[in-house]
């Protein structure tokens, strides 16, 4: 089973490179970020008719949004609010072998690493608090995607040093990060088989003129496993040439196949 994850941004407006990737790399499921519609005017049948024709959606007019498109039957779970606001930034399943599939977009925190004078950034923190106190009591085999909108190694950033007091990269962040990985047994399936220092970016900004070029990237998009779940892990895979299609997403996918 292939497992895909991309934050889109804005599904409707890139329907033709989603065809593509789903065509040319050939995922079981699909879970989205940053879908931008609310689920009454979510392309379901656009995918249906690409052979998913299951469709799980947490949608929201113009902003957020997450969506979970497969293959293979899954169940709905649950829409948790760790955002503590109702924003449509979460959305579960479970597959027909048990595991559990939670699909995320953390909030991007704002420009200011200050809680204080930026209250985006205070939301996050919270945002990610919430999250460990759900996997701290998480006891089933479980795989957690989506944009986690935080790079936490020094290789996952162009620059360390001067992203140290960039939202996305600051000591603060990652060391919440690193939280949610010790509340679990979460295994990092990107590191896993592309392991530090080699750099891995998902995501390069739209502001630059050639982002190839420039190559100034982070690691905001994750797939993560417990124990069981990332012991059936084969392959993993982060599709950069998508960055270069017709009217991208700043954002590429990443995708882990499974044995099971």
């Amino acid at each position: 089973m292939k497992i895909a994850s991309w934050n889109i941004n804005s599904v409707r407006f890139r329907l033709p490179i989603v065809e593509r990737f789903l065509r040319e790399m050939e995922p079981d499921i699909l879970c989205l970020q940053e879908t931008k519609a609310q689920d009454s005017e979510f392309p379901a049948q656009f995918f249906r008719d690409l052979g998913f024709e299951h469709v799980v959606l947490h949608g929201q007019r113009m902003h957020h949004g997450v969506a979970i498109v497969s293959r293979v039957p899954i169940v709905e779970d649950d829409r948790l609010d760790w955002q503590a606001n109702k924003e449509a930034r979460h959305v579960g399943v479970r597959l027909p072998n048990g595991v559990r599939l939670e699909n995320v977009y953390v909030p991007a925190g704002g420009d200011i690493p200050d809680r204080e004078v930026n209250p985006k950034f205070g939301q996050k923190l919270d945002f990610v608090d919430r999250m460990i106190a759900w996997s701290d009591k998480l006891d089933v085999p479980t795989l957690l995607v989506g944009d986690f909108n935080i790079a936490p190694l020094e290789c996952d950033v162009w620059s360390h040093k001067q992203l140290l007091d960039v939202v996305s990269h600051t000591p603060i962040e990652v060391e919440a990060l690193n939280r949610l990985q010790g509340s679990n047994s979460w295994v990092d399936l990107g590191r896993h088989f592309q392991p530090p220092p080699e750099p891995v970016f998902t995501w390069w900004s739209y502001r630059a003129k050639d982002w190839a070029a420039s190559n100034r990237g982070r690691r905001l998009d994750h797939q993560w496993a417990t124990a069981e779940v990332a012991g059936a892990a084969k392959a993993h895979r982060v599709f950069k040439d998508c960055r270069d299609w017709l009217k991208p997403s700043d954002h590429v996918p990443l995708m882990t196949e499974f044995d099971f």
